[in-house]
C-alpha cells in the first residue's frame, strides 16, 4: 500500500529529502516507507514531524488533489482537508505564519 508521504510533504512545503534528514534516515529508507515497507515507529516519527495523525498517511488522496490553496505572502498552502485548514489556522494564531 502506497502511503501519502510525498503528498503530505508537498502540503507542508517540505521536500522528502528534508523529511529524511529530520528523521535521520536515508532517502531510500523514506522511499521504501512511502511504498508501505516500513515500521510503526518510523510512521510515528513521520507523522510527528509532519504534524499529522498516522491515519492521514493512509487516507486516500482527494480525487484530483487540491481542494483549495491559500496564499500568504509568497507562499502557497495547499488545503486538502479540514485538518489541513485547522493546522494552518493554528500556525497563524501561534505567530509561526505572519499575515
Amino acid at each position: 500500500m502506497k502511503l501519502r508521504i510525498k503528498e503530505v510533504c508537498q502540503m507542508r512545503n517540505t521536500t522528502q529529502k528534508e523529511l529524511a534528514e529530520k528523521l535521520g534516515v536515508s532517502e531510500v529508507t523514506l522511499s521504501r516507507a512511502s511504498n508501505g515497507n516500513t515500521s510503526l515507529p518510523l510512521l510515528e516519527k513521520i507523522a510527528n514531524i509532519l504534524e499529522i495523525e498516522i491515519s492521514e498517511l493512509f487516507a486516500p488522496s482527494s480525487s484530483g488533489g487540491i481542494i483549495g490553496v491559500i496564499r500568504i505572502g509568497a507562499t502557497n498552502y495547499n488545503i486538502n482537508s479540514v485538518p489541513d485548514l485547522s493546522r494552518l489556522l493554528d500556525r497563524i494564531e501561534s505567530g509561526e505564519i505572519v499575515l
